[in-house]
């Protein structure tokens, strides 16, 4: 257990240095939350679905996205439901409709006995201009250990 919890201390710290990397030039522009992602790792990586709501800072966007998370590395074990944070940076002050949709890659890091947490930093988005920085580790439930690299697709539900 010791061994996990240096390796996530590690690589918490090397999210925290790309995310600072990362941000700069960006401005704040909103909060982008996503639940679900129950499933299970097949040891060499994982796909998982999200259902996800960006608001931003100004109150003036409220919108609904899709999202389809995937892990390239090690991921043993299941997972209930999730909830994840992040603070939304981009190279513009105000957020427009549809500005996160496209594809984001970046680092991760989860493990959980029952309850736990996780970090991912991921760049994407309109020209790659978007970061989706963890505003908070995020919750889960299960047993897993998961630690690679994340790719997450975000587009718009279809209108039913």
């Amino acid at each position: 257990m010791r061994t996990i919890t240096a390796f996530l201390a590690v690589i918490a710290t090397a999210l925290f240095i790309t995310s600072q990397s990362q941000a700069q030039g960006t401005v704040e522009i909103g909060t982008l939350t996503c639940t679900g992602g129950e499933g299970i790792g097949l040891i060499l990586g994982s796909n998982k679905t999200f259902d996800c709501v960006f608001a931003s800072n100004d109150g003036r966007l409220n919108e609904s996205y899709e999202a389809r998370l995937s892990k390239i590395g090690l991921d043993i074990g299941v997972t209930g439901k999730t909830v994840m944070i992040w603070t939304v940076l981009a190279a513009t002050q105000s957020a427009r409709p549809g500005m996160l949709t496209g594809g984001y890659v970046g680092a991760t890091a989860d493990a959980a006995v029952g309850v736990g947490g996780g970090a991912k930093l991921l760049v994407g988005g309109s020209s790659n201009s978007i970061t989706l920085q963890p505003l908070s580790v995020q919750g889960q439930s299960g047993v897993n250990l998961a630690v690679g690299i994340a790719s997450m697709s975000l587009r718009r539900p279809t209108p039913q």
